[in-house]
């Protein structure tokens, strides 16, 4: 919808195209599409507008609870990652996330991505649970988003031990199709939000030009999910891509103190730039790095997958926490100055 109120439809598309010419195409095929794929549908709307409110999903295990009654991970999803299937990965990487903390997750707001209320959450999470030791794990464009998450909470004297990004992109330009999210971009910072009617084709366009990493099972199963009334709101969706579009690690150079990173991921990643990802991580923390050599092999699709090549991952993740051995270390709720 316009800030000016509703649209015509043909208007909007119009509109579209003259703000960002450069990926017009793939974007406003895959939006015309849409409106024969997908309908505004009062279910979607009243589930949608239940998850208006930012929401910590914890993940219980009593292993784990009893065993780190101070100690946990934060989950912080990836681009259009719904609550279920945030809780989807934590279960997937549960076997060797647990033998350090307990698990949460963000569930983002469908009003649209805000840092300041991520930050207020989480503190406001650690300080009810006397959390001690805090540890993140970005998932895709949620690593880049628990970067500065970890920065924001330093400021207020809680230090993350240790941070896995989980290819996460360290810049926007690392992002190696930007025609299928900056035309989204392009709407969402000019105050226009995509309508509902044109969010099927949208998502099915996205997935099969990205289908040399999935299975036409997967295309399908990922274009439906978005399609439900459980998925992201099309303004969360908007507001993540922007986020992504404009982000660059170097901004938080120097703010994690000693929070140790990983950066993890597959040279066969058609969604990010393997290579330029981790120089850009290497470049920007340089002290905090620990590791960036470890590789998801086997994981199909390539980037970002815990939830769907669970063995694949808890291996990885296992090596990680064994090279940074947060056993033996201190950290978590203290004064950083």
């Amino acid at each position: 919808m316009s800030p000016h109120g509703n649209e015509d439809p043909a208007e909007f598309l119009r509109t579209a195209a003259n703000l960002k010419r450069f990926s017009r195409r793939r974007f406003l095929a895959g939006s015309v599409l849409g409106l024969t794929l997908a309908s505004d549908l009062f279910v979607t709307r009243l589930i949608q507008r239940y998850r208006e409110d930012l929401e910590i999903l914890r993940v219980r295990d009593e292993t784990a609870e009893r065993r780190f009654p101070a100690a946990t991970w934060f989950l912080f999803p990836g681009y259009k990652t719904s609550w279920e299937e945030a809780v989807w990965i934590l279960n997937s990487l549960r076997p060797a996330l647990t033998l350090r903390g307990q698990l949460a997750g963000i569930g983002y707001s469908n009003r649209g991505l805000d840092v300041e209320d991520i930050v207020a959450a989480v503190f406001r999470y650690i300080r009810i649970h006397q959390m001690r030791r805090i540890y993140f794990y970005g998932h895709s464009f949620g690593g880049m988003l628990a970067v500065q998450v970890a920065a924001r909470l330093r400021e207020r004297g809680i230090a993350v031990e240790l941070i896995i990004l989980d290819s996460s992109p360290a810049a926007g330009a690392d992002v190696l199709d930007h025609d299928m999210f900056e035309g989204a971009v392009a709407l969402y910072d000019a105050g226009y939000r995509i309508p509902s009617v044109v969010r099927g084709g949208y998502e099915l366009g996205e997935r099969v030009l990205h289908k040399h990493e999935r299975t036409w099972r997967t295309v399908a199963d990922q274009t439906l999910e978005q399609l439900s009334p459980l998925a992201p709101s099309t303004t969360l969706i908007q507001s993540q891509a922007s986020y992504i579009y404009h982000y660059d690690a170097r901004r938080y150079a120097d703010s994690l103190g000693g929070t140790s990173l990983a950066f993890i991921g597959n040279p066969d990643d058609r969604t990010v730039n393997y290579q330029s990802t981790r120089e850009g991580w290497a470049a920007a923390f340089p002290k905090n790095l620990v590791s960036d050599s470890l590789v998801t092999e086997g994981a199909g699709p390539a980037h970002a997958s815990p939830q769907w090549n669970p063995g694949v991952y808890q291996r990885v993740v296992g090596e990680v926490l064994r090279l940074y051995s947060p056993a033996e270390r201190g950290g978590g709720l203290k004064s950083v100055f």
